[in-house]
């Protein structure tokens, strides 16, 4: 295992102690010295950075993380892609993770069980919005501070959702006991694959197990697509009926079935925590009422490749709730949303039809040609051939039934994998028509050129136009011209993938922040203001009697010579001259009453040197002229 403890990363983050191992980093305990703080220092292992899956999954996490600002989700606050070494800076979380806490507990109580699951949802709906769907949600990946806060970690295998890609190695990834049914047949997953797995784990905490278990993964992977899980309630009767609905609702298998948002599934729960009795009604359409259901049909009995997505038509609807306003609105909408329907499109669209339809018989009249619209050529239905390769695309009966085109470009999706296409899944099309298949030809690497003492606008530019992104930061530097770069991260010559974010350090002139103290001592004092001018330093005057010259400075502090901060103060011992000569008056002794009491008489006199006026009052204490209680000199005393 690797090992930095103790060691400093980029002269920064103090590596103190191993917190946590995964699959593919370590994660440290450290010290953040410039910010002054504890923080988690997530590092890719060694042997994983020569591989461009792992290096990609990690730097997805980052990108992910690096857009959320939530309190349900730990944040991100420095990442580093270097060749020998990559890390993600995180908030340092202290607490156990869920699934310690369900180890511990056995089984969660319903009330916990909605706190927790409540501020996940809160973490996802947040995700979500950004167009970040998790993909491993698990009880590992949560945290549970002491004050019962949750805390969503690990975006490590995170996707925007707004992509419509998947890879062959995707299909595996997320745990096992957690994946939705889509992830574990490697189709594309959305924000509802999240809610899936929420309900899973709302399963464990409510009955203290999974809902699917087996000696292997594979198993497991069987029973999520095939098999319904045992009712929460069989296992653990106290749970509510309308937590176990909810629970259930979240874990249909087909996504349409399910909460189609985070913010849904708070709404319910919500309304739960409000009426614990309860009861939800969900009437899920069977798919053999969807006329569509068996859209997937391939002509010449082709068959589709296993991770071919099917297209699923059915739909859940609520009938009914406690809340029947809730189903009157719907309706509302629904029938409002006909309102103010215009045929003027339709005519508009049967208009241009007609146009086309006429340009290409007159086509087809002149030139004689067998078209596809008059041959005979059998319907096919086209499926997804995204996250397949260009090979098992041509090893399937597809490749004699289409007329297939495959553009290539840059990607983050492995070299030879389909990344798009033309015309999309669900679509039926004739015989031997063009389909585009879009191959990527894996990630473009770029080297950093040397980017020292360019201007920075013009650094900027230089690599925006090699693909990559820039940040800049001010950095004071006195040895290179002001806006100009003083180095980039990664350095140059390094190389990086396209899209990489480049870090440019910029100069920033800026006026020493110490100073050194003058010699101001035997001044007068208006030369020692004289003299500071300029320093941003402030005098402090401190008046004694001496027998130099009045307004002569006697001393100094700090001393002469000494860095001090800008702004620091100047503590001047300034010479009020030779004292007055007074004749000092004998205190006057105790008056002996005719009653035989002693009074102390009051008096008033100088000290020794001068600079204190001493005050004897009839007790007999003595002070000075500050208010201070003091000895027979002004010493301050007590």
């Amino acid at each position: 295992m690797d090992n930095y403890v103790g060691k400093r990363l980029d002269g920064r983050y103090e590596l103190q102690e191993v917190i946590g191992v995964g699959g593919m980093a370590v994660v440290y305990k450290a010290y953040d010295n410039i910010d002054d703080r504890t923080v988690a220092v997530k590092i890719l292992k060694d042997e994983f950075l020569a591989s461009e899956e792992f290096r990609r999954r990690f730097k997805n996490e980052s990108k992910a993380i690096a857009v959320l600002s939530h309190p349900n989700i730990v944040k991100v606050y420095d990442v580093s892609y270097g060749d020998k070494l990559q890390y993600i800076v995180m908030e340092y979380v202290e607490g156990i993770t869920l699934k310690e806490y369900i180890e511990q507990q056995g089984v969660i109580s319903w009330k916990e069980t909605v706190h927790f699951t409540t501020q996940i949802l809160r973490a996802l709906q947040h995700a979500h919005d950004k167009g970040i769907v998790h993909r491993d949600i698990k009880p590992q990946n949560i945290m549970l501070l002491e004050n019962g806060t949750i805390k969503v970690t690990d975006f490590g295998i995170a996707r925007f959702s707004r992509s419509e890609t998947r890879t062959m190695t995707d299909t595996a990834i997320g745990s096992v006991h957690y994946i939705s049914p889509e992830q574990a047949r490697g189709d594309i997953t959305d924000d509802k694959s999240d809610i899936y797995s929420v309900g899973v784990v709302m399963y464990e905490m409510l009955t203290g197990q999974l809902p699917f278990q087996s000696d292997n993964s594979v198993s497991v992977a069987i029973m999520q697509l095939q098999t319904d899980p045992v009712k929460p309630r069989e296992i653990n009767s106290s749970i509510p009926e309308g937590l176990e609905q909810i629970t259930m609702r979240a874990m249909q298998k087909n996504p349409k079935d399910r909460y189609q948002s985070a913010a849904e599934m708070i709404l319910d729960l919500e309304e739960f925590k409000r009426n614990p009795s309860i009861r939800f009604e969900y009437e899920y359409r069977n798919a053999e009422d969807n006329p569509e259901r068996s859209i997937n049909r391939v002509v010449n009995s082709a068959k589709p490749s296993a991770k071919s997505a099917n297209i699923r038509t059915s739909d859940a609807r609520r009938v009914g709730t406690a809340n029947p306003g809730r189903g009157k609105s719907a309706k509302r909408k629904k029938k409002n949303s006909g309102r103010g329907f215009s045929l003027l499109p339709i005519f508009f669209g049967m208009a241009v039809a007609f146009v086309i339809g006429a340009a290409i018989l007159i086509y087809l009249i002149f030139t004689n040609s067998s078209n596809l619209l008059f041959s005979n050529r059998a319907d096919v239905q086209v499926i997804s051939f995204v996250g397949m390769t260009k090979d098992e695309f041509l090893a399937t009966d597809y490749n004699n039934l289409l007329r297939a085109e495959f553009p290539e470009e840059y990607s983050s999706e492995p070299a030879g994998t389909i990344i798009r296409q033309t015309p999309k899944a669900g679509r039926t099309v004739k015989e031997k028509q063009r389909i585009v298949l879009t191959v990527s030809l894996g990630t473009q690497y770029v080297t950093i050129p040397e980017t020292k003492n360019m201007v920075a606008e013009d650094a900027e530019q230089t690599l925006k136009d090699m693909g990559l992104r820039v940040t800049k930061k001010p950095m004071v530097d006195n040895s290179v011209a002001n806006g100009a770069v003083i180095y980039s991260q990664p350095a140059a010559g390094e190389t990086v993938e396209g899209e990489t974010t480049v870090i440019l350090y910029v100069s920033r002139s800026e006026v020493a922040r110490d100073v050194t103290v003058p010699s101001l001592t035997g001044k007068t004092i208006e030369d020692a203001r004289n003299d500071v001018k300029g320093l941003t330093l402030s005098i402090r005057t401190i008046e004694q009697a001496s027998d130099q010259p009045a307004g002569t400075v006697l001393s100094q502090s700090p001393e002469a010579n000494t860095t001090v901060r800008k702004s620091s103060v100047i503590t001047l011992v300034v010479s009020t001259g030779v004292p007055e000569v007074v004749a000092t008056p004998e205190p006057s002794g105790p008056v002996v009453n005719e009653d035989g009491s002693i009074t102390v008489q009051e008096s008033w006199w100088p000290s020794a040197d001068g600079s204190h006026q001493i005050h004897q009052l009839t007790d007999g204490s003595m002070w000075n002229e500050n208010g201070q209680r003091c000895d027979s000199q002004g010493n301050p005393i007590g």
